[in-house]
């Protein structure tokens, strides 16, 4: 439940016995982990042998080290390793050296925690008048005991500012302590903001909607299928709060309509992620003034129509953030397929969100597109465009192209208070081919 709590990444274990505990720290660790317990037992390693085995086939990394711990944390200092969780069983020998140690060479991450198992181990802290070896008396920490068993203490590193700024020159400001207390992950978490994505159903829409849900916002996943718009919300399994809106908001009153949805579920509209798009490829002299109409309606007064209709609720609130996809082809002419109407109409987006961006910052609401380059979804592998795919990458410099889930940290940037000074911008994710 720790390492669950903390996300942790880094975990180091300090003397296992039977290896229960470190066995389900490594399982339940949702990344990729490196896992440094420390122990003195060979009967051990052999017996974890077979479980490491299977866990690095999962594409986890543990390590397990047999000798000193002594030697093997003075080993990780040296290399400046640093911990998320540190686990020590206080019932081991020399555990409060242990624990000195790690704080006194820095082991331990700025957010992590130090857990520390049997602490309670005879009674010892219930003793009147006996001080408790484990940190309490430490200015550096702050820690909780927990009844469980023979007791774990959680014991977390703390700051005195005051003291801090007495002592050294250090500048008591909002780089030292963070943006009102906040520390810069902290001003990416998105907790209680509510957001709209329109083609949410698929592909980089799909990938918008899990990012801004896993940061913390309330989703409306907009979609024109229904299947597909109520797809992605069955995918939330994870306490995610999204509602399903099936709409073609290529027609104005179905974007007033899924504002009006929005608003009247949560009451407010902080984030609109206007994703939905189409492409078509055909030579200039055959490009047709339907196929010319539709993607122009689709691409980009449909985007037009959704900033319009959620900037009406975002500057009444003082405060929005506006993202919409825009393309590679605002920038560059991609080639060799041939895609007059789709260039223009994403060129069109970039416009419209820098002339939005000026207009609104000074009430509140900041306007920025994402500019993806040929992103390897369904849509660019049909057919028509499949035989391409070898072309395109022989002028992409990362050498492959560009997946969804390398375009989810950027949308959850635009989405934060950490971006609040950027509008107007077009962040280009391309794996470098605008650049040649």
């Amino acid at each position: 439940m720790l390492v669950h709590m903390s996300k942790a990444k880094m975990i180091l274990e300090i003397g296992m016995f039977t290896g229960y505990g470190a066995l389900s720290m490594a399982e339940n660790c949702p990344r990729m982990v490196h896992w440094l317990p420390v122990s003195s037992s060979h009967i051990l390693k052999n017996l974890l042998s077979p479980y490491l085995t299977s866990l690095h086939m999962a594409g986890r990394k543990e390590t397990v080290k047999i000798c000193s711990s002594m030697d093997t944390l003075k080993e990780m200092a040296a290399a400046a390793k640093q911990f998320d969780v540190v686990f020590v069983g206080a019932d081991q020998n020399n555990y409060i050296n242990y624990y000195k140690f790690i704080l006194d060479h820095n082991l331990l991450r700025l957010s992590g925690v130090i857990c520390v198992d049997n602490s309670l181990f005879k009674a010892k802290v219930y003793l009147k008048d006996t001080p408790d070896e484990t940190g309490l008396a430490d200015p550096r920490v702050e820690q909780v005991i927990l009844p469980l068993g023979n007791g774990i203490s959680i014991i977390r590193g703390i700051v005195y500012y005051s003291q801090l700024v007495s002592q050294s020159k250090v500048t008591y400001d909002a780089i030292f302590r963070g943006v009102n207390g906040w520390s810069i992950l902290d001003r990416m978490r998105l907790d209680g903001r509510v957001a709209y994505v329109t083609g949410a159903g698929q592909g980089i829409g799909r990938a918008f909607t899990h990012a801004l849900g896993e940061a913390g916002a309330k989703v409306a996943v907009v979609d024109m299928d229904q299947g597909k718009a109520q797809g992605v919300p069955l995918l939330f399994n994870t306490g995610i709060n999204c509602i399903a809106i099936t709409a073609d908001i290529s027609k104005s009153m179905n974007v007033e309509r899924m504002i009006d949805s929005i608003v009247s579920k949560w009451g407010e509209i902080q984030i609109a992620c206007n994703n939905a798009g189409i492409h078509m490829n055909s030579a200039s002299e055959d490009t047709s003034q339907e196929e010319w109409d539709q993607t122009f309606d689709v691409n980009l007064k449909e985007t037009f129509m959704s900033c319009q209709a959620a900037g009406h609720v975002m500057l009444k609130q003082g405060y929005g953030k506006i993202i919409n996809t825009a393309s590679m082809a605002s920038l560059i002419v991609a080639h060799p397929q041939k895609q007059l109407a789709y260039n223009t109409s994403k060129a069109g987006v970039l416009k419209l969100t820098q002339s939005l961006g000026t207009e609104w910052i000074d009430r509140g609401v900041r306007v920025n597109c994402i500019s993806p380059g040929i992103v390897d979804t369904p849509l660019i592998l049909s057919e028509s465009l499949r035989p391409l795919v070898q072309c395109w990458l022989s002028v992409i410099p990362a050498g492959r192209l560009a997946l969804v889930t390398d375009l989810q940290a950027a949308v959850v940037y635009l989405a934060s208070d950490a971006s609040d000074y950027m509008t107007g911008h077009n962040l280009v994710i391309e794996g470098g081919q605008s650049l040649w």
